[in-house]
């Protein structure tokens, strides 16, 4: 544990935040009480358009029940290892949480209004968009470029698993791969190499642009 928190801390400490939170849902009243789950920073869309924004940011570290918890967990430890390193800690942060609130943003704008939902699955899609820009950026790279594959397959077969099953919220994963694509584009990996200028700056205004459009589309 202590190698991990040395080499990926950003990571480690994304974990222990939702850890935190789950406990603390639980002493509320559970996490699986809807009532717990607004009062502790859960995405209510009625709440967020009063001017509580900052839901956008904190339901991502909210968790409806523990399988929810564990699985989400597990992925960000795995998908966090990689990420942490090829991009560094301060970037991994930013892409983070620019897909936690992108995610959350594009679902609010998406579903039903009185739909509330959290879960770091925003924010993982994001680091699964990060990947997948370095595979596309330094497709040359073979090891990254395989890895990237296999992200992208099972990108994939979630999107398509959240067609399925009732509940799931499917516009916030494709808002957090999305804002961790671009933003991932925006800040570079200076770990594998240098991107292009004029790609990160397409990626930056694409990504503001969009960020942009959403909020216009909740108010209006």
């Amino acid at each position: 544990m202590k190698n991990s928190l040395r080499q990926m801390p950003v990571t480690i400490t994304l974990i222990a935040i939702c850890v935190g939170c789950y406990i603390w849902t639980m002493v509320q009243g559970g996490s699986t009480n809807l009532a717990v789950l607004i009062h502790s920073g859960a995405k209510d869309t009625p709440l967020i358009l009063q001017g509580q924004w900052w839901r956008l940011l904190t339901a991502g570290f909210l968790h409806i029940g523990i399988q929810h918890l564990v699985i989400n967990m597990l992925t960000l430890y795995f998908l966090g290892m990689y990420v942490e390193t090829l991009f560094g800690h301060w970037r991994m942060l930013v892409i983070y949480l620019v897909s936690v609130v992108s995610g959350n943003l594009f679902s609010m704008v998406m579903q039903p209004v009185n739909s509330v939902s959290a879960g770091a699955s925003t924010g993982l899609f994001g680091l699964f968009g990060a990947f997948i820009m370095l595979g596309i950026v330094f497709r040359d790279n073979l090891l990254v470029r395989q890895i990237a594959r296999q992200f992208f397959i099972l990108v994939i077969f979630n999107f398509g698993a959240d067609l399925l099953m009732p509940g799931v919220d499917l516009a916030g994963h494709l808002g957090g791969f999305l804002g961790g694509l671009l933003s991932a584009g925006m800040l570079g990996s200076t770990k594998i190499g240098k991107i292009d200028l004029l790609k990160r700056f397409l990626s930056g205004t694409i990504l503001i642009v969009f960020i942009i459009l959403m909020f216009w589309k909740a108010v209006s």
